[in-house]
């Protein structure tokens, strides 16, 4: 039942809700947005950094509807509480700012936190410090400061949830690169990514790869994945891009390379972001220790699990060319599997340095030869339809939904095809109208009709 935004709703109210509606972090590790409203949230944050280059849709978003997200998100700072409720969001967004002052004067906790053109902004342990000085605690939640932080696009499913009576059953997502008409669209969950990149025109390489999510923080995939709620962009590569070589290197390579050229300059360290707020994470002595098979130091080891894996490291900082976050993620795979949690440890002040420090988005991509590519993604719809849909039950943290579907039942876009499971969990929603094909414990395939 859809509710108005000018009412007041409980927090009880509003989490049965969003998990129903099956609403999650857009674009971030798909964390269940109802286990973030918490009365302990003195601040909310709502992130328009756009952290990844090239990417768009989180600022497009807001300007087209400034008012109605605005409005949402006042909405989540009274129902939690909260005192201070800050749009994170890059001074370069000029014309989403000009949106967002004509409508945030309505709510006095809201405000603007402008930030410079940087990597990684959007990084929630950064942009919390960057707009409210606070820091979050090695290995600890935001909760813990006392911020929840929400991204755009997710605050506009919390619209939606609530004043539409609508449940998440479509993404949008920034389509860029080496493709002949550059967007972002609203695409159905569960189209693939080749029904995705179609919607940009002509391929303009052969043996093109597809980078999903991002350059930084994204990875190759195939074109016969599915979308999904965080699925947030789908770079288009020629196969030689540096991008693509990087990332299909090998650890057993990367360390033999890191062993025989790795200088310990630090420069790994003194840039990284988590280390600059005082977290004791510090590659270039993992990349001694690894190489060296040093295991004196277990805490060098163990720390490695406070890494963002922002990519900063390898795709910036390092003049040779070495792989000190790929080769930290293998490592904190390692300690996971093994059941091995991050260790309890106070931060460091944060670096007075730190201001000096930063990684200007321009270099960056300069860096990673992907400024040809920024051009306009504006937001469009679907042209066409999709046959089928592959609705993955584990598009969030937490427990996979449960299916309420079995094969042949014929579903209607928006209808609920799986149950939040036990613990923490969502609800899975048609994207299309249509006839199940096939039910597994993974996923729900549907026959558009």
């Amino acid at each position: 039942m859809a509710h108005n935004l000018t009412e007041n709703i409980s927090i009880e109210d509003l989490s049965a809700l969003l998990r129903r509606g099956g609403i999650v972090g857009a674009g971030g590790a798909g964390f269940p947005t109802y286990a973030k409203l918490d009365k302990r949230a003195d601040t909310i944050i709502m992130n328009c950094a756009e952290c990844e280059p090239l990417l768009k849709l989180h600022r497009q978003l807001l300007e087209q509807n400034a008012h109605e997200i605005a409005r949402t998100f006042h909405m989540l700072a009274e129902c939690v509480g909260a005192k201070e409720a800050v749009i994170g969001i890059k001074k370069a967004y000029k014309r989403t700012i000009d949106a967002l002052r004509g409508c945030i004067g309505e709510y006095p906790e809201m405000r603007l936190g402008l930030l410079d053109e940087v990597y990684p902004a959007g990084d929630e342990v950064v942009l919390i410090y960057e707009v409210t000085g606070k820091t979050v605690p090695p290995g600890g939640l935001p909760i813990e400061s006392g911020v929840a932080v929400f991204n755009v696009e997710t605050v506009y499913n919390i619209y939606k949830a609530v004043a539409l009576d609508r449940p998440v059953e479509d993404k949008l997502v920034s389509i860029v690169g080496e493709v002949e008409n550059p967007v972002t669209v609203r695409l159905p969950l569960g189209c693939t990514i080749e029904e995705a990149v179609r919607q940009a025109g002509e391929i303009t390489v052969k043996n093109p790869v597809f980078f999903i999510g991002g350059p930084m923080m994204g990875f190759e995939g195939s074109g016969l994945l599915p979308v999904t709620k965080t699925t947030n962009a789908v770079l288009v590569l020629p196969e030689d891009h540096l991008l693509v070589q990087r990332k299909r290197r090998k650890s057993s390579i990367d360390l033999k390379r890191a062993a025989a050229a790795c200088c310990q300059c630090t420069m790994c360290t003194d840039l990284c972001p988590r280390h600059l707020l005082g977290h004791p994470i510090e590659p270039h002595k993992f990349m001694r220790a690894a190489t060296c098979k040093d295991i004196q130091d277990t805490d060098i080891f163990l720390n490695t699990m406070f890494c963002s894996s922002c990519g900063l490291c390898e795709n910036y900082s390092c003049m040779q060319g070495l792989s000190p976050r790929s080769l930290i993620a293998d490592y904190k795979s390692g300690l996971r599997s093994h059941g091995i949690k991050p260790p309890k440890v106070e931060a460091a002040p944060v670096a007075a340095e730190r201001e000096y420090r930063k990684a200007p988005m321009e270099r960056l991509m300069a860096r990673l030869d992907l400024t040809k590519y920024d051009h306009p993604a504006p937001i469009t719809e679907m042209t066409g339809e999709v046959k089928k849909v592959k609705l993955m039950l584990s598009q969030h943290i937490g427990a996979p939904a449960v299916p309420v579907v079995k094969e042949s039942d014929l579903v209607e876009k928006g209808q609920m095809i799986a149950e939040p499971a036990k613990g923490l969990s969502v609800a899975i929603h048609a994207s299309v109208s249509g006839k199940v094909v096939e039910v597994t414990e993974k996923y729900v395939i549907i026959r558009n009709s």
